[in-house]
């Protein structure tokens, strides 16, 4: 059986990039996978106070980009609940589920998505992460047709049942989403060294619920896919690249310009960032398709989600289509 395929976009603003134009190249990447019917769905992530993301407003987007497509369900991956009261939650996502009618997810992480200061910022309890399994079933009971809070109902929302998928990189995530009988789905993207371990507690503990009768594992990987492999790994290069730059401005502030980038390379920066990278597939179309295989094994994976990182618009477009045709081949 061929995993199916996902997309996971943080609307990516490139260097000297307007968030306008970054936007709008999220529209056109979600339609053009839209057309090309081989994605199940679309994802975005909620992050703050991170000047290369604009998809930190998720609700907002998701009910862009679902206005701009038909068909590709299109959700969260994730809202951070910690950041948010349940009801409000509830209230957003039913509302885009009373918009477009079995098209919406709802992934959740537990995380902030930030630091502390920026939670902070947020208003956000430092706690508020410890009560993260209670947040999630009463989110569950605003969209059921229950609230677990006495006389409160989530308007709209109520009786929508928007999907929901747990989101994580520890054995935490892996525990909860087995207890509530809920899909899971790792970063390996760029968090790869519990991906194993927390599928397989993830197997072994899962109990059936309401939404789900088996286990469903999403794992995370990033991919840059081209006619030909130089161009790919070219592209690979400089992501991780931009990821060197992104590390170090966090630490030091201001612009990394690239004779920097190029000093941090063989630092521990730099290995961080390699590290983070761990599940990155690149190369021509038959590289691809073996690296997706082989991930998806180690991953032990139901469904592959994917973050197509290249730098330049038309090398993601192309990305997608690649990904479409293993798809058909597959089938």
């Amino acid at each position: 059986m061929h995993p199916q395929l996902s997309l996971l976009d943080l609307a990516t603003v490139g260097r000297n990039q307007p968030v306008s134009e970054a936007l709008a190249d999220t529209v056109t990447l979600a339609q053009r996978a839209d057309e090309l019917g081989a994605f199940e769905r679309l994802w975005f992530a909620e992050h703050h106070n991170m000047g290369r993301i604009a998809s930190a407003a998720t609700s907002v987007l998701i009910a862009h980009v679902a206005a701009r497509t038909e068909r590709i369900r299109v959700g969260s991956g994730g809202v951070m609940l910690p950041n948010h009261s349940p009801l409000v939650i509830a209230e957003q996502f039913g509302t885009l589920a009373e918009l477009h009618p079995g098209r919406i997810d709802l992934g959740l992480g537990r995380a902030p998505g930030t630091d502390g200061q920026t939670m902070r910022a947020l208003r956000t309890d430092p706690r508020a992460a410890e009560s993260f399994p209670q947040d999630v079933r009463e989110l569950q009971g605003y969209l059921a047709d229950e609230s677990l809070v006495e006389g409160i109902h989530a308007y709209p929302g109520r009786g929508t049942r928007v999907p929901l998928y747990i989101l994580g990189s520890s054995l935490f995530g892996a525990q909860l989403a087995a207890a509530y009988g809920l899909p899971y789905a790792f970063a390996s993207h760029f968090a790869p060294d519990a991906l194993e371990q927390a599928v397989r507690v993830y197997r072994e503990r899962f109990t059936p619920s309401e939404q789900l009768a088996e286990p469903h594992v999403i794992a995370a990987a990033n991919v840059i896919a081209a006619d030909d492999s130089a161009t790919a790994h070219d592209a690979r290069q400089r992501v991780l690249r931009a990821r060197v730059r992104m590390l170090a401005g966090r630490v030091g502030g201001g612009d990394i310009d690239d004779a920097m980038v190029d000093s941090l390379m063989d630092t521990a920066i730099g290995a961080q960032a390699r590290h983070m990278l761990t599940h990155t597939i690149a190369g021509d179309a038959a590289e691809v398709a073996a690296g997706l295989r082989d991930f998806a094994s180690l991953a032990d994976a139901d469904e592959l989600i994917l973050t197509n990182p290249a730098p330049e618009l038309d090398l993601r477009i192309r990305t997608l289509e690649i990904l479409a045709g293993l798809r058909e081949d597959a089938s």
